[in-house]
């Protein structure tokens, strides 16, 4: 049993060897496939890797080359460029060259040429102290002395011309104050007459025979001192042919009365009762009148919101008349005018307008106010609630206040150019013949002048000068001259244009 034992015991024992040796065995073939799978997936990768360098290296070749290329080409353009600016410098160096060669050249002309004039300024410094000192031999009088005496004669005629030009100033003076005093004269005759007194004071009825100026007369003089009392003008019946006159130096009294006048003529019944009837009527007539062309002036121009006494008195210039000029119409050209200048300048047009409008409605009662009729006019304004840069514009446009707006300017300037522009003033044929032919005289009265003639009605002067007497500065200098003189010795209105003409012709005949 013990034996049995034993010998189980060894069977187990070799069992135990036999089975580690196969699990040995087993273990060492297992491992053999796993390092066999390990070595081809190493291999395989190896493989991948391998391909995939060799691709990265085509890759990077083919990029190198195409570099290398890139920068093979740059660099040959950048040669190319280098050799063309190489040749600009190259001919730029040649030309700089050639300057320095050439002004190497011109510094030596210039250095001759300084060097004789240094020569001759030399040889005339020789010469002027060789006369200096023959003149101081035959004068027997030394530099000093000739300054001296020289000095003293030049201080005797500047004293002389001085003591002149005093003169001259004082008499210009005078003159001017005499001017100024013709000129205020003349303003208070103006603003009840004017040179044109037929037009501006006087008007015409037509009788249909002499008989009826007995009828207007009447009987003991009863029916014309009727009349005169009540219209206010003057009757004057003369040996005028087929016509009475009457006389006043307000418009609309002279209308009214021209009025009835003609209304009796063709009625016939001359008696005081009638007379103050046709009167009454004319009167209404007349004032109908008024409004309706004061209406038509604002609504011509454009100038909405006037009040009524303004609108009448701008009606009663219809009927006054300026240097022939009728007063109304005038208004609305200036009126006008300005507005076209303050659109033009970019000023308000309508302040424009309406001081254009306005600024001679003063003329309308300057006869019945003391004062000229701008500041008239202006205080009219004032108190009816015109704006206060309209009335600047009345009071301003003939510089009695001061222009405080552009607008101002504006009606000043628009005024000269209604009443100076041709054939809106007529004047006399004697006052016309009279004022070209001083133009002309004074025009002929220049050196120089060969001929010349007045033009566009007195307005320009045209004149052509000897082009061997005098030069281009000399014309010029000539055309302010004859203005100054035209603007000092004639009174005119507007501005007159003075043109001179300096002509030079060469003739050259082909043989």
């Amino acid at each position: 049993m013990e034996n049995g034992i034993l010998f189980a015991l060894i069977g187990l024992l070799v069992g135990i060897f036999l089975g580690g040796i196969g699990l040995t065995f087993y273990q060492n073939s297992q491992g053999r496939n796993r390092r066999a799978l390990a070595d081809a997936e190493a291999k395989s990768i190896v493989d991948r890797a391998s391909l995939q360098a060799q691709q990265s290296m085509l890759k990077a070749e083919e990029k190198a080359k195409q570099v290398t290329d890139e920068a093979t080409e740059l660099a040959l353009r950048r040669r190319r460029e280098l050799d063309r600016e190489d040749e600009r410098l190259q001919r730029r160096r040649e030309d700089l060259d050639k300057r320095m060669e050439r002004n190497e050249q011109r510094e030596q002309a210039l250095n001759k040429r300084q060097s004789a004039l240094d020569r001759q300024r030399a040889e005339l410094q020789q010469a002027e102290e060789e006369r200096n000192a023959e003149l101081q031999r035959i004068a027997q009088m030394t530099i000093d002395e000739a300054r001296n005496e020289l000095m003293q004669v030049a201080e005797k005629d500047a004293r002389n011309d001085m003591a002149r030009i005093i003169r001259q100033v004082e008499a210009e003076a005078r003159e001017e104050a005499d001017n100024r005093a013709r000129e205020v004269i003349a303003l208070a005759v103006q603003r009840l007459a004017s040179e044109h007194v037929s037009e501006i004071a006087v008007s015409v009825v037509p009788l249909p025979n002499d008989e009826m100026k007995g009828r207007i007369i009447g009987r003991s003089g009863r029916n014309i001192r009727a009349f005169e009392l009540a219209t206010g003008v003057d009757v004057v019946v003369d040996d005028t042919p087929e016509a009475i006159t009457i006389s006043s130096f307000d418009p609309v009294r002279r209308e009214v009365a021209k009025r009835a006048m003609a209304k009796l003529v063709t009625d016939g019944r001359i008696h005081p009762a009638r007379i103050e009837k046709l009167v009454e009527d004319a009167r209404n007539e007349v004032d109908q009148i008024i409004r309706q062309e004061g209406e038509s002036a604002a609504y011509t121009t454009g100038i909405a919101g006037l009040h009524p006494e303004i609108l009448k008195l701008l009606g009663r210039l219809k009927f006054r008349y300026s240097y022939g000029q009728n007063m109304h119409a005038h208004a609305i050209e200036t009126a006008h005018i300005a507005g076209m200048i303050a659109a033009e300048l970019g000023a308000d047009v309508q302040i424009a307008k309406a001081g254009g409008l306005l600024h001679d409605i003063g003329k309308a009662i300057d006869h019945e106010v003391e004062g000229t009729h701008a500041l008239i006019g202006a205080e009219y304004c004032g108190r009816y609630g015109v704006q206060a840069r309209i009335i600047n514009c009345v009071a301003s446009h003939h510089h009695e206040v001061e222009q405080e707006c552009v607008e101002a300017y504006i009606v000043e300037a628009a005024d000269a150019i209604s009443g100076a522009r041709p054939g809106a003033r007529r004047e006399s044929l004697d006052a016309y013949v009279r004022r070209v032919r001083t133009l002309e005289e004074i025009a002929n009265s220049f050196n120089g002048v060969e001929q010349s003639y007045a033009l566009q009605a007195g307005r320009e002067v045209r004149i052509i000068v000897k082009p061997e007497a005098m030069d281009d500065l000399g014309a010029l200098e000539l055309s302010r001259e004859i203005a100054r003189k035209i603007e000092e010795t004639m009174q005119y209105p507007g501005q007159i244009k003075v043109q001179v003409i300096r002509e030079t012709r060469a003739v050259e005949y082909a043989k």
